[in-house]
């Protein structure tokens, strides 16, 4: 349809401009012919095409009196060539004022449903100057029309928040305390779009904040109000337990009090891993240090081939750089590689290899892997391993002393180092679990001994 009206209108324009071509040169002619009459046939030509300039001057004049303020003045309505140029203008004009018309009430549409947002957001230009902002970013901001145009770091000047504008690497989002009531936290988020423009999305999650302070609060306090009485518990069943297995009236409990003393173990552990989850929630600030890590690794292993046994024990093979230093806090790390050594002797059916590796990278950085080769992850099983208490296979889980916690503990203690968890696991081939250190995290002995 469109090619149809578009050719149309090709052949209308060359057949206006054959009528005005055949007009001029039948005006000149019969100029020149009057003028032949009286004075010469060329007065009566220049006469005639000083006419038609005229003419088309004056049309020309009407079009900038028009284009000079569209909405008040008129076209006029020649035929010809100037008439078929006038006409498409007007529906030019028409189109265009549709086009407005339209893009305004997409525009207004726009602005009511983010008005109507229960999250702040703010649009910023290249430079980081606020564009607008909607009902839900002026409370949460305290922002004023008068702040249209001023740059967002000069209103929001927590460091966290520049340093977020300065690296530009909007992947994350960060919190904050707002800047009109220290007492709330906001979560801010950058989205780039557009024409290197920016959106600035705000959300208050101060009450979600102080319920998971709670819930810390809760599980630290009852775990340690837990483990006075496990204590107590723990050690009469030992002392029963010894009892039962040297005869006399509880020899016939020996198996009951066993599985009772097996289990008040579980729960110590389960206790202390709580505890330990909390501390690190917590987001307690610990001194980092240097920490040489084969002998923290060595120190790993040993404990892991104690649970492993000594009827049918895992095959250890280690690959650790010896000169490698780790900045961080050495009971944290020392957490991490137990845990993951830990699950790779549970769920490592024996005599099963085991390998821990720890290397640096060409990148400056360095990894920490345990790789076994034991019954191995579903794929849609790995993205929640580090949720508390998820298990993959309760009842083996149980059955090997897991608490469902180590996990979670190693996410925490990795984000506490900056580092991150990557996991690679086949069924029935086995698992792969590396911890990779940045850059600023790692050294080397010998070139501080150098320096």
């Amino acid at each position: 349809m469109g090619t149809v009206t578009r050719t149309a209108e090709q052949l209308r324009m060359r057949a206006a401009w054959r009528q005005e071509l055949v007009k001029v040169l039948l005006l000149c002619g019969l100029g020149a012919l009057v003028g032949s009459v009286f004075s010469g046939a060329i007065w009566g030509f220049l006469v005639v095409l000083g006419g038609y300039l005229a003419i088309q001057y004056r049309y020309l004049a009407s079009l900038l009196y028009w284009l000079s303020s569209p909405k008040r003045h008129e076209l006029p309505e020649p035929g010809g060539l100037w008439g078929e140029a006038f006409d498409r203008l007007a529906e030019m004009h028409r189109r265009s004022r549709r086009k407005k018309k339209r893009l305004a009430g997409m525009l207004a549409e726009f602005q009511a449903s983010t008005a109507a947002l229960p999250d702040g957001a703010v649009v910023l230009s290249e430079r980081g100057d606020i564009v607008r902002f909607n009902v839900a970013a002026q409370t949460l901001l305290g922002l004023r029309t008068l702040d249209i145009g001023l740059r967002v770091a000069t209103l929001m000047r927590h460091p966290r928040f520049t340093d977020y504008l300065q690296k530009g690497d909007f992947s994350a989002e960060i919190e904050m305390p707002s800047p009109i009531n220290r007492t709330k936290t906001l979560s801010a988020r950058v989205i780039p779009y557009g024409q290197q423009q920016r959106l600035l999305i705000l959300r208050d999650v101060s009450e979600l904040r102080r319920l998971e302070s709670a819930r810390r609060d809760f599980v630290s306090n009852a775990s340690h109000e837990l483990r006075t009485p496990l204590t107590v518990l723990k050690g009469y069943l030992e002392m029963m337990v010894s009892e039962s297995r040297a005869g006399g009236p509880l020899a016939d409990w020996a198996t009951p009090l066993a599985e009772m003393r097996s289990q008040s173990v579980r729960m110590e552990s389960l206790i202390n891993d709580m505890l330990k989850l909390a501390r690190l929630e917590s987001d307690i600030q610990s001194r980092h240090e240097w920490v040489a890590v084969r002998p923290l690794v060595q120190r790993v292993v040993d404990e892991a081939r104690l649970l492993s046994g000594t009827e049918s024990p895992h095959r250890f093979e280690l690959d650790i750089d010896d000169d490698l230093e780790l900045l961080g806090v050495e009971i944290e790390l020392v957490s991490l590689f137990a845990n993951l050594a830990g699950n790779a002797v549970r769920y490592t059916p024996p005599p099963g290899v085991i390998r821990i590796r720890c290397r640096a990278l060409p990148s400056g950085g360095a990894v920490y892997s345990v790789a076994d080769s034991g019954i191995g992850i579903a794929q849609e099983d790995i993205p929640r391993l580090t949720e508390r208490f998820y298990r993959v296979d309760v009842g083996r889980s149980r059955a090997s002393g897991g608490t469902g916690l180590g996990l979670s503990i190693v996410k925490h203690v990795l984000e506490h180092h900056d580092s991150r968890l990557s996991i690679e696991s086949e069924i029935g081939v086995g698992s792969t679990f590396s911890c990779e250190f940045p850059a600023q995290r790692v050294r080397r002995m010998a070139a501080t001994t150098t320096a």
